[in-house]
C-alpha cells in the first residue's frame, strides 16, 4: 500500500493546483465527473464480491441477491424521499464508518471488535467534519436543500475536538501495547494534515471528490480487485472493469431516471446525495462482509 499512498500525496496536491489554475464551474464539473465514474465504479461490483464470499454455500440465488440488493437502494431512495433528515443522517454515519474502515483495516490490529468499529466510525467522522470545517456555508445549503431545514451551527469544533481526542487516546494506547508503529501513527497524522490542506483551500465538491477518489475510491478498487481476483494486475483491473461496466451504466442511468422524475421537486444535490446514499447503503454492508471474509481467510 506504500505505492498507493505516495500516489494519493501526489495527486492530491495536483488537485490543490487544479484549484488553483482553473475556473470554480469547471472544477466542480471535473469533481462530479471523478465521482460519476471512479466513484461509482468502486462501488459497482458488490454483487460479484457477494458471490466470491458464497461461492462455498451450495443453495443460493444470485436473483435473490440482485433482487435483495434492488430493494435496499429502493428503500433508500424512498428514505430520502419520505424522511430525507433521517436518511441524511444515517448517510453520514455509514460513510462515515465505511471511510474509516476502508483507511484502517488493514493498520487497526486490535482485537477488541467495539473499539474498532467506534475508531473507523471516529475516523470518518472526523474526515467528514474536517471538510465540514472548511466549507461551512456550502454545507448549510446543502442540508437545508435535502432536509429543508436551515442550521444555524454545526458544531464543527466541539465535534473535531471530541473526535480528534478519542482517536489520539486510542492511537497513544495502540502504540503503548505495540500494535501501532509510530511510523504509522505519523503517516497518518501527515495524512490529515494533507487532507486539511486540500479542503481548507477547495470547494466542498472538489474536497470532497480529491478524498472520495483519491483516498477512498482507489484504494478500494485494490482491495477489491486483489479479493476478487487475487492480484492486481492489469488483465485483474480490467476484469474488474468489464464486470462493473454493466452495474455502472445501469446506476448512470439510474441517476439520469431519478433527475428527470424529481428535478421539479428537488435540488440537484437533494436527488445527487439520494442517489450516493441508496448505493452507500448496501455498498458498506458488502465492504464489511468482505474485511471479514479476508480476515478469516488463512
Amino acid at each position: 500500500m506504500k505505492n498507493i499512498f505516495n500516489f494519493s500525496i501526489v495527486t492530491s496536491f495536483l488537485g490543490l493546483w487544479v484549484n488553483t489554475h482553473v475556473p470554480e464551474s469547471f472544477e466542480l464539473i471535473l469533481g462530479f465527473i471523478l465521482i460519476f465514474t471512479f466513484g461509482m465504479i468502486h462501488g459497482s461490483n458488490d454483487l460479484l464480491i457477494v458471490n466470491k464470499i458464497l461461492k462455498n454455500i451450495k443453495h443460493y440465488s444470485k436473483f435473490a441477491l440482485l433482487t435483495a440488493y434492488l430493494f435496499i437502494v429502493s428503500i433508500a431512495i424512498l428514505i430520502f424521499y419520505w424522511a430525507p433528515s433521517l436518511a441524511m443522517v444515517l448517510f453520514i454515519i455509514f460513510s462515515a464508518y465505511h471511510f474509516g474502515e476502508q483507511h484502517w483495516d488493514h493498520r487497526f490490529s486490535t482485537s477488541k471488535t467495539l473499539l474498532k468499529s467506534s475508531f473507523y466510525f471516529s475516523y470518518g467522522m472526523l474526515v467528514l467534519f474536517m471538510l465540514f470545517n472548511f466549507n461551512d456555508a456550502g454545507v448549510k445549503l446543502i442540508v437545508f436543500e435535502i432536509t429543508g431545514y436551515e442550521i444555524a451551527n454545526l458544531y464543527v469544533n466541539i465535534v473535531l475536538a471530541i473526535l480528534g481526542g478519542f482517536i489520539g487516546i486510542v492511537l497513544f494506547t495502540e502504540f503503548l501495547t505495540k500494535r501501532l508503529s509510530i511510523q504509522i501513527i505519523l503517516k497518518e497524522l501527515f495524512t490529515l494534515a494533507v487532507l486539511a490542506i486540500i479542503f481548507s483551500s477547495s470547494s466542498l465538491i472538489w474536497g470532497f471528490s480529491i478524498y472520495f477518489i483519491l483516498w477512498h475510491s482507489i484504494p478500494s478498487l485494490i482491495e477489491q480487485i486483489t479479493f476478487i481476483y487475487g492480484d492486481v494486475k492489469t488483465d485483474s483491473a480490467l476484469k474488474y472493469c468489464k464486470a462493473a461496466l454493466p452495474y455502472w451504466v445501469i446506476s448512470l442511468v439510474g441517476m439520469v431516471i431519478l433527475y428527470a422524475i424529481f428535478s421539479s421537486e428537488k435540488q440537484f444535490y437533494s436527488l445527487f446525495f439520494a442517489f450516493i446514499a441508496a448505493v452507500t447503503f448496501p455498498h458498506a454492508f458488502v465492504m464489511l462482509r468482505m474485511f471479514s471474509k479476508k480476515k478469516a481467510q488463512p
